[in-house]
């Protein structure tokens, strides 16, 4: 992939967690290209390996590391791998998370006429408290579990820094993902905390809130089989001033300035919003 521009990241060693997914694989790439040795961390082994094998290809380096996020034994046994494959890390991208239809209700608004009429509609009452932990685990404790153990090595190392990702919803909380929004919110208030922890051992902790990107995990709710928008989508668009989806290289930017201690040095507990302008409209 092409980066927007280019930060010198050689000789320092990234984490992405979620590195084989959609997202965390842009990521991954990116700061390979910008010199970075890689650590591409998944739930599974194989598309870790396959995102690796293709920075290695496009002449980065990288190497693929199966470990849960929310397993700190695991996460401890990959940090070995990682420490003696590429050296300590200094970029911690914590990128694993995501959203559960468990923790996610069928209704926008709730309606006794409509539960009524439809016995089977899950609404807030009926939310599935596994479902919801879940959501909260993942996002949450899948950011701050890494934190713990990569960066013990990463304070007063200079130049380390962590980047979370939020998301839009985190500002303002969207219909039927209760869950999902309130662990991203979560993960907003860690950031904020997490900078101040760190401020005096050398370790910046920023994050990027992504807006609406249509990837394979959301094409379902946004588009419907033909291509076109749903319902739901139209609603998103109205809502965002730019009047359009992003692409997961817009977000490749924010992350780069980020990271780099010469752009963004004096930065650190800021939720950045990339989102066309989302978090800032109020429908009005």
């Amino acid at each position: 992939m092409a980066v927007p521009f280019k930060v010198d990241l050689s000789g320092k060693v990234a984490v992405v967690t979620g590195g084989g997914g959609v997202l965390g694989a842009y990521f991954a790439k990116a700061l390979a290209e910008c010199g970075a040795a890689v650590a591409v961390l998944d739930l599974h082994q194989e598309p870790a390996d396959k995102i690796a094998n293709e920075i290695n290809e496009a002449g980065g380096k990288a190497i693929g590391v199966a470990a849960n996020v929310l397993d700190k034994e695991a996460l401890q046994k990959a940090k070995e791998i990682i420490d003696k494959e590429l050296g300590t890390c200094d970029i911690l991208l914590n990128g694993a998370g995501g959203n559960n239809p468990r923790g996610t209700t069928d209704d926008e608004f709730y309606s006794a006429e409509a539960v009524k009429n439809n016995p089977d509609l899950k609404t807030f009452f009926q939310l599935d408290p596994e479902g919801v932990r879940f959501v909260f685990d993942l996002n949450f404790l899948g950011t701050l579990l890494p934190s713990q153990v990569f960066g013990e090595d990463m304070a007063n190392k200079k130049g380390s820094v962590i980047i979370n990702v939020s998301s839009m919803n985190a500002f303002t909380p969207l219909t039927k993902i209760p869950a999902y929004s309130g662990a991203k919110a979560a993960i907003s208030n860690f950031t904020q905390w997490l900078a101040v922890y760190f401020a005096k051992a050398g370790i910046r902790v920023n994050a990027i809130a992504p807006g609406f990107l249509i990837t394979k995990q959301n094409e379902k709710l946004l588009l419907n089989e033909d291509g076109s928008y749903t319902p739901r989508s139209e609603k998103i668009l109205r809502n965002t001033p730019m009047g359009r989806f992003g692409e997961p290289e817009e977000l490749v930017g924010g992350l780069l300035y980020l990271v780099d201690e010469k752009a963004s040095g004096f930065v650190t507990g800021v939720v950045l919003p990339i989102d066309g302008g989302f978090a800032a409209y109020s429908g009005v």
